[in-house]
């Protein structure tokens, strides 16, 4: 039976939100290209920002819920 890619599970995710170095590197493995938070700004914060308020839109639910993966990833990227 063939493992999920780190991504997915637990092992390849921050606890503070977003993927760690090994999880970025599974997705990358699958032809993804992915980088890390860029928190001080630029091009790439401004279009993750835009993106994730749509998401904060789109479930209430996880957008109320402090611990969720939205909110911890929105915090990491200082949104």
């Amino acid at each position: 039976m063939a493992k999920t890619p780190s991504w997915q599970r637990k092992e390849g995710k921050s606890p503070s939100g977003g993927l760690n170095a090994k999880g970025r590197a599974s997705l990358k493995a699958a032809g993804h290209d992915i980088k890390a938070p860029q928190p001080e700004g630029g091009p790439r914060k401004k279009s993750f920002c835009a993106r994730s308020a749509g998401q904060m839109k789109m479930w209430p639910k996880a957008a109320k819920d402090p611990n969720s993966r939205l909110r911890l990833a929105r915090k990491k990227w200082k949104c």
